[in-house]
């Protein structure tokens, strides 16, 4: 390639064959940006907008979000809801369903996201961060309905999706 060729290529490969990679890095003590897919940590945690900032498991602490594989090459970013002996309960904000793993699947802790572009990190341990969990994970009962207002309001043409 010449000096002035500023080609770009892009691979995509699937969560099954890449993460493995990240919780390599996460293993030899590097912290990993990694960014999201999906939709299970909306409203606030976008697909393809944020990024999440993880480093290598020290704790399991509820509330917390973690990187778990729920099955065999299936990976999830999603919220502590309980810890039972060695099972770990799993919810994304997004979702109303919970998923199971057990410690062990447990692969990377959340240090704190990159929302919106921002250059500076909204860490898990941070009044916005805590604040918001506090109102978030209580609202359980009603998030069905705030969950469908915010997905037809970002579905209306002519509303901006930040996307």
């Amino acid at each position: 390639m010449s000096q002035g060729d500023n080609q770009t290529q892009t691979i995509t490969l699937k969560n099954s064959e890449f993460i493995p990679h990240i919780i390599k890095l996460l293993e030899e003590g590097h912290t990993v940006k990694l960014m999201l897919r999906g939709v299970s940590m909306r409203p606030f945690l976008e697909d393809r907008r944020d990024v999440g900032l993880l480093t290598k498991v020290t704790r399991i602490k509820v509330g917390e979000p973690v990187l778990a594989e729920t099955r065999p090459g299936h990976f999830v970013l999603h919220r502590i809801v309980k810890v039972v002996g060695n099972q770990v309960i799993l919810r994304g904000d997004g979702n109303l369903a919970c998923e199971v793993c057990t410690i062990n699947d447990i692969r990377a802790n959340v240090i704190g996201f990159y929302r919106k572009g921002r250059t500076k990190l909204d860490r898990i341990d941070g009044w916005k961060w805590r604040a918001y969990s506090w109102i978030w994970t209580r609202l359980l009962p009603v998030r069905r309905y705030l969950l469908w207002i915010i997905k037809g309001v970002k579905g209306v043409k002519g509303v901006k999706d930040d996307r």
